[in-house]
């Protein structure tokens, strides 16, 4: 690992990044909201595009769809009503479906099979802004490419398999290895974990102080992917919807900690993402 350059840690202060969110116009409609395509979802990870879907929803995206699995659409429709899902098995209706959207999220539950394969391939054809998260980071450390347009969020594992390092390479230098990775993908990197950190390429790294222990858990990835693309979707640029989003996330979860840090589950931070989103 090289050595990090000496910087200024900038904190993120929520009353200042939610400024890039105003209230909504009285006259408003869905459309002027945007739509956010989540794409993932593989045999036995329908949870994970559940998770992210309604925190799209929850930060304000217009509409929200999904590309899933076609064993999941029902399920997810049923538990969920308000996003349409859609069992995509070919890159041709991925095309359609983003044809329609602002943003695609592209990670939560996708796998690593010849179907991941598939969606990630088509999906990498858009230029769409985007927000790759879990399995699309390990295909991306696989099929390396650049872009301005992105927003990666990886743990220190898969930021490890992106830079070929091992994870204590990373965690002795969190800062030399946000500036690596987003020298080599471009892009606005989040680099999760206690303290996470943003960075854009230009000026000093962001950090976020918030959050808590108990977000140690399976999901809260997949909410903060849909928390991105969803703010993305209402015209954010990918660094505002990138520290915006990080900061409603770690504030969500320490909301729900007040009931207790063990146990808790991503799903406990929709209601104090909602709260948050409209706290001007």
């Amino acid at each position: 690992m090289p050595e990090s350059k000496p910087t200024k840690h900038r904190q993120l202060l929520f009353k200042e990044l939610i400024k890039c969110l105003p209230p909504r116009n009285k006259e408003s409609y869905k459309g002027d909201y945007g739509h956010t395509l989540l794409v993932g979802g593989d045999s036995g990870f329908s949870g994970a595009i559940r998770l992210a879907s309604e925190a799209a929803l929850r930060v304000g995206s217009g509409l929200v769809s999904v590309a899933t699995r076609a064993e999941h659409a029902v399920s997810l429709t049923m538990s969920r009503p308000e996003v349409m899902c859609h069992g995509v098995s070919e890159q041709s209706s991925l095309r359609n479906l983003m044809q329609k959207c602002q943003v695609i999220g592209l990670g939560p539950g996708l796998g690593q099979t010849a179907w991941s394969h598939c969606l990630y391939s088509g999906a990498m054809e858009s230029g769409l802004p985007m927000v790759v998260d879990a399995d699309a980071l390990n295909l991306l450390a696989k099929m390396p490419e650049k872009r301005a347009n992105w927003v990666l969020t990886p743990h220190v594992g898969e930021a490890a398999r992106l830079l070929n390092y091992s994870t204590a390479d990373v965690q002795l230098d969190r800062q030399a290895a946000v500036r690596k990775l987003q020298h080599e993908y471009g892009g606005v990197v989040v680099l999760k974990g206690s303290g996470s950190l943003i960075f854009d390429g230009v000026g000093d790294i962001y950090q976020c102080k918030a959050g808590n222990p108990g977000m140690a858990s399976g999901g809260m990835g997949d909410v903060l992917t849909g928390i991105i693309s969803g703010l993305i979707a209402q015209g954010l640029t990918c660094l505002e919807a990138a520290t915006l989003g990080v900061v409603v996330h770690a504030m969500a979860g320490d909301r729900a900690a007040r009931s207790g840090e063990r146990g808790m589950v991503a799903s406990d931070l929709m209601q104090a993402i909602r709260e948050l989103v409209n706290d001007y």
